[in-house]
């Protein structure tokens, strides 16, 4: 190993390893170490604790070193298969030295302009001072308490273990771990790195240094004083010592060619659909009208340049003749490009139907005993969306925003990132977004949490969900928040499970500023009155009503799956059966289930079991002329859907969890268009719960307040009906698809700057 060993790069990170601005030639030095990794040893050495590190071990983007020298050397740890552990017995002699943190508090506490940093340190403590020079009585400590005292940036002040330095350390670890002392090169850009540059190694000071640090190693032979910043700077030094003579060509990465589209709209599914006939793909309009489509398309219909990067399903990712960028409707949207990621039935099934489903969905909506984990198959997820990055960011332009729709393309956005620096980057989650302690069970949560901090802004339909992040990215990395709002009236804060009081609107994190912020998507009112309003509708509804005779008909409408809780709602409604027995052969339920993409093995013994139940009802419960449920499992078209709304008394909608659903919004807008009124019942685990004031809201979990809400529903009056329903529907209509997709998108009038790798002081204690 040490004989194949060309380099050791122990480099300071903030301000030289770490340089982003200047990202093009930073990537370049990240590519040299990873092309090579075999030959180069790397160390970072820094004023950062270990879990001011841990962030960056999780961005791929950078290459994971191979020791880390911390806490201005107080701290020195190697990597091991299962991650970094201490150096011994180098650590535990650092450690014996330390007289402790209270010791020097008890010491410099009261002394003027001096603060404590408020950051993780280990066996050091770091301050900064608020004027230009240290306190007079900070001079004479370091003799007193046998410590050293390191100054830097003419603002902070290091305690530490006595003999104990950035320099000290490195030699010491370079000994200990008998590495080759005349391959080691040395990179810093403040006082702070003085001691590495007095090491007798040679070393780089680059170009941003601080000036004190230059004019300090101005005299010392084997210090290079690099014409560049940061990682360029590293680069140009191994170029003037010669290393890479026997390491390899330091290539130049090419520039990264902008596109011509101001928008981007990453999302899996491409805005037609395609039919293949024999071996040819024929590209036809949605057959819905409803969704997401159409609103994401109106974007583009007012002449803004645009492109919708989706998959395409092809015999092979590069098939013969295959069309990468497409129109998507000439007259329409003629400004449109259609810009396909070729996939295989193989990668859509592992990277969608079963890693997406089965790792990530059964987490976000709380179900973690569901959940299975792959490694293969996230290295497949993560080849996927860096396809789908590849993709944005050849047909961005300069400074376009890049729209990323959904959990499946969590990664995305870490790899366009490095790809494309220039673009705004926004990304909404169309699911609910779990708490913590549910989302931290994903194994590669750090790198999902390191690609979500790289977008300028992340979207949620609510703001539990906002703050559910908040939290994971709190137990994650270092996190400031910078603003907040107060949730009420737009949103319920108590008495509902997933009401909050307030919600996060921007924070800093070490990587940047970030929006967040809650936009529960809306329905698209025009299109569900133009149903309403046709013929067929009406006469739709009219046979409906006179087929149920009276009764009051109940509507569930939900998708197979288990986290809509369809089986313990029929479950549910037995029960109401049984205790009331009164209303038999006065009420009919609908049960709509549409059933799930083929393939999707995880809902087939739910939609076992539920046929079983309903089964069962109907056999225990049927009279001549009546059956209590009317089971359709099947997709309907959403017209008929919609006669279905206008004609139902009560929609039932009690999904375990949801991130939002949108069937409760096109029920309420349906009634109002038809100028009929009905009752909601709403699922307190449903994102729309916390918008949808008027609704009755009932634990899917508890069965006693599923029947009762179910038996105050059928009971209420129609006084209490009609005022329960103004309220529903002044929401939906004043909150709709279109002025979802605005508000969402107006986050580009107030942004400050892209997000980038620095680190504010107070939050690394660099």
């Amino acid at each position: 190993m040490e004989s194949e060993i060309k380099l050791i790069l122990a480099t300071d990170l903030d301000g030289t390893f770490l340089q982003p601005e200047l990202r093009g030639s930073s990537s370049e030095l990240y590519k040299f170490i990873g092309d090579y990794r075999e030959k180069i040893v790397l160390i970072f050495v820094t004023g950062r604790g270990y879990e001011g590190i841990l962030h960056l071990l999780d961005d791929f983007t950078l290459p994971t070193p191979d020791y880390i020298i911390g806490d201005v050397g107080a701290t020195v740890l190697k990597m091991h298969q299962n991650g970094f552990t201490p150096v011994m017995p180098l650590q535990s002699e650092i450690a014996e030295k330390w007289i402790g943190h209270e010791i020097v508090l008890s010491k410099v506490r009261g002394m003027d302009g001096l603060k404590l940093q408020d950051v993780p340190q280990e066996r050091r403590c770091s301050f900064f001072y608020e004027n230009s020079e240290v306190p007079s009585e900070v001079e004479g400590l370091g003799k007193t308490l046998g410590v050293n005292i390191i100054h830097s940036a003419d603002r902070y002040l290091d305690f530490l273990p006595l003999g104990v330095s950035k320099g000290d350390s490195l030699k010491r670890l370079i000994k200990a771990e008998n590495l080759p002392e005349e391959r080691v090169m040395v990179a810093g850009d403040t006082l702070n790195d003085l001691s590495l540059m007095q090491t007798g190694y040679k070393g780089v000071v680059v170009a941003n240094a601080e000036k004190a640090l230059k004019e300090a190693v101005s005299s010392e032979k084997r210090i290079y004083l690099a014409g560049e910043d940061g990682p360029s700077g590293i680069l140009e030094a191994i170029r003037y010592f010669d290393f890479n003579r026997d390491i390899g060509t330091v290539e130049k990465i090419p520039e990264q060619t902008c596109g011509e589209a101001d928008l981007v709209i990453v999302y899996h599914r491409q805005p037609f659909e395609e039919v293949k006939k024999g071996k040819v793909y024929t590209r036809m309009r949605p057959s819905s009208p409803n969704g997401i489509i159409p609103t994401l398309l109106d974007f583009f219909s007012r002449g803004e340049k645009g492109a919708w990067v989706a998959w395409s399903q092809q015999d092979s990712r590069n098939p013969p003749r295959f069309e990468i960028d497409v129109e998507v409707d000439r007259e329409k949207y003629p400004h449109l490009t259609a810009s396909r990621v070729a996939l295989t039935a193989n990668d859509v099934n592992i990277f969608y139907k079963k890693f997406s489903k089965e790792s990530f969905w059964p987490i976000i909506f709380s179900f973690p005993e569901r959940a299975s984990f792959s490694e293969d198959h996230w290295a497949h997820f993560c080849e996927v969306n860096r396809l789908f990055a590849e993709r944005a960011a050849a047909v961005s332009a300069h400074n376009a925003t890049v729209w990323i729709h959904d959990y499946n393309l969590w990664m995305t956005p870490a790899y366009l990132r490095d790809m494309r620096p220039d673009v705004k980057i926004a990304f909404f989650h169309h699911t609910a977004f779990p708490c913590a302690d549910l989302f931290n069970i994903i194994p590669w949560r750090r790198d999902i949490v390191a690609s979500l901090l790289k977008c300028d802004y992340v979207g949620f339909h609510i703001p539990r969900y906002v703050e559910n992040f908040i939290d994971i990215v709190r137990s994650n990395v270092p996190v400031e928040i910078m603003e907040k709002d107060v949730c009420a009236p737009e949103y319920l804060t108590y008495g509902c499970a997933l009401g909050v009081e307030e919600v996060t609107r921007k924070i800093r994190t070490p990587y940047g500023v970030a929006g967040v912020g809650a936009h529960p998507v809306g329905v698209d009112n025009a299109k569900i009155k133009g149903i309403v309003k046709g013929r067929k509708t009406q006469e739709s509804v009219d046979s409906l009503l006179h087929e149920i005779k009276g009764r009051k008909l109940i509507l569930s409408v939900e998708r197979l799956d288990y986290v809509k809780g369809p089986i313990e709602k029929m479950l549910a409604y037995e029960s109401f059966l049984d205790q009331y027995p009164e209303w038999h052969e006065k009420v009919a339920v609908m049960n709509i289930v549409t059933p799930a993409t083929p393939g999707m093995e995880i809902y087939r013994s739910t939609r076992e079991k539920l046929d079983q139940v309903v089964g069962r009802i109907n056999g225990r419960f049927s009279r001549m002329g009546w059956t209590p449920v009317r089971y359709f499992y099947r997709s309907v078209p959403f017209e008929e859907l919609i006669s279905f709304y206008v004609a139902a008394d009560i929609a039932w909608i009690t999904p375990l969890r949801d991130g939002l659903n949108l069937v409760s919004k096109e029920y309420i807008s349906a009634k109002a268009a038809s100028d009929t009124v009905g009752t909601l019942i709403l699922s307190e685990f449903a994102g729309a719960a916390v918008e949808l004031k008027g609704a009755i809201l009932t634990n899917p979990y508890d069965k006693n307040s599923m029947v009762q809400s179910l038996a105050s529903a059928i009971k209420l009056s129609k006084e209490e009906i009609e005022f329960r329903m103004i309220d529903l529907a002044r929401r939906v209509k004043g909150y709709d698809l279109k002025t979802w997709g605005k508000d969402f998108l107006s986050f580009r009038d107030s942004l400050e700057k892209k997000p980038d790798c620095r680190i504010e002081n107070r939050i690394t204690g660099c």
